[in-house]
């Protein structure tokens, strides 16, 4: 470089300049043209190498080049490029002067460690790529760990740009750090917590992402979006977005409905309040009735029998034979203890349907008929008036 500087000089000096100018001239055109050097390597890493890649990885049968060969992280890399090519050659273009080199140096130093802090931070993000839309134990616990790394890497990076500044040893820095680690645990507060209570989620496997959860106390009642070091971002069923720290749900209780979704049926627990006044025998009349329009069998009306036995008794019969009922799980039609309301009846049965809107649809079903035959029994739905 020392003689690209001295050619330079010697141009200019025939096209007539002479002492400080004929320096000044010859190393700013020189500064000039390594500057356009490093736009031009920036333009053809950004614009020819970094879509060449791109194209090479998706050719590949392997996923993985595909999600760590990204674009935004080969942009983040193509920013280093041409500060390593600054850092190399521009602080010698101005050796005659005392402390142009130093500050160059150093400024392009700076410039280098941002730019790889952003790279690394990139890769780490690409990492997402390989996760479904539902993280396992072991996806959550990589998630974490790539948390952490990333906090890691900015703290390093911020020590060794201060180092850079100062024009002092980064170890020499970390090893004066032990008389403010209070400090650092204060402001690092958060992230730790946060972290624990991370692990505790994801070591018990109460928590994934893609998890459907509902939170007493709070509006949250949405699906699992992210989960960082600090937050647990929820996509509620109206489109809004709530956050909740993974220390609220440790310490506290959170409901996961993902069991249900990944199981047999989703439970239905329905009360209804009868009328006391409407409780009696069955008469021959509502026997005779009851078997021709329901196919009550006669034995089971025998003698001195109440309306709501046989309403019980029939209902139970009937959810058994409903195909979106799952009967191979408890289902059940029970007497609760009596009220000055009246008398509750619990319908307690699982549906094959567990999505929202078909479970609400078959459910309202199933009421609806059964609200709707109360009558014929006799009976009458406590209403207050």
């Amino acid at each position: 470089m020392y003689d690209i500087v001295i050619q330079t000089e010697q141009l200019f000096a025939h096209a007539g300049m002479t002492g400080q100018t004929l320096m000044l001239a010859s190393r700013m055109a020189v500064a000039l043209t390594v500057l356009g050097a490093a736009c031009v390597i920036y333009l053809l890493c950004h614009r020819l190498i970094v879509p060449l890649m791109v194209r090479m990885a998706e050719k590949t049968v392997m996923e993985w080049d595909d999600i760590l060969l990204n674009e935004k992280t080969l942009r983040a890399a193509s920013h280093i490029v041409p500060g390593l090519f600054v850092w190399m050659f521009l602080p010698d273009v101005f050796a005659s002067y005392r402390s142009v080199p130093e500050i160059l140096s150093r400024a392009t130093a700076f410039y280098v460690v941002l730019m790889s802090m952003r790279l690394c931070i990139a890769f780490i993000d690409s990492f997402k790529g390989f996760e479904g839309e539902r993280r396992t134990a072991k996806q959550q616990y990589f998630h974490t760990f790539c948390g952490v790394l990333k906090i890691a890497i900015i703290f390093i990076s911020v020590i060794v740009m201060l180092a850079v500044v100062i024009g002092r040893s980064p170890l020499t820095l970390l090893a004066g750090l032990g008389a403010t680690s209070a400090i650092l645990m204060l402001v690092f507060k958060d992230t730790i917590t946060g972290l624990v209570a991370g692990v505790r989620l994801t070591s018990n496997d109460m928590l994934h992402k893609g998890d459907w959860i509902t939170v007493p106390g709070t509006e949250v009642n949405g699906i699992v979006e992210d989960m960082t070091l600090t937050t647990v971002k929820v996509r509620n069923f109206d489109n809004t977005t709530l956050t909740v720290s993974p220390l609220t749900l440790v310490d506290g209780s959170f409901q996961n409905w993902m069991s249900m979704s990944e199981g047999g049926g989703r439970r239905v627990k329905r009360m209804v309040f009868f009328d006391f006044h409407s409780i009696r025998m069955a008469d021959d009349c509502m026997k005779r009735r009851l078997s021709e329009k329901y196919g009550m069998r006669e034995e089971e009306m025998k003698g001195d029998v109440v309306n709501m036995t046989l309403f019980r008794r029939y209902v139970e019969r009937w959810i058994a034979t409903r195909d979106d009922v799952n009967t191979g799980m408890t289902f059940f039609v029970r007497q609760l203890e009596a009220t000055n309301t009246g008398l509750p009846l619990e319908f307690y049965f699982f549906l094959k349907q567990k999505e929202w809107k078909p479970y609400e649809h078959h459910l309202a079903a199933i009421m609806e008929y059964v609200y709707a035959i109360v009558e014929d029994f006799g009976l009458k739905i406590y209403q207050r008036v």
